[in-house]
């Protein structure tokens, strides 16, 4: 399973963790996906994509 939204198509992105020292090291920010049923059918979406259809009812 992918980490996209299956609405808006946002995905993890990219940084850095900082240390202490100051060494930086690769990360990943996952986005947060969850299960809706939208029209009957099963889908990931993003919290962001579940506020904006809640807004627009």
């Amino acid at each position: 399973m992918s980490r996209f939204c299956e609405v808006c198509g946002r995905g993890p992105g990219t940084g850095h963790t900082v240390s202490h020292s100051n060494v930086k090291t690769l990360r990943k920010f996952q986005i947060n996906l969850q299960s809706k049923k939208i029209d009957g059918a099963k889908t990931r979406i993003c919290t962001r994509c579940i506020k904006t259809a809640n807004k627009e009812k």
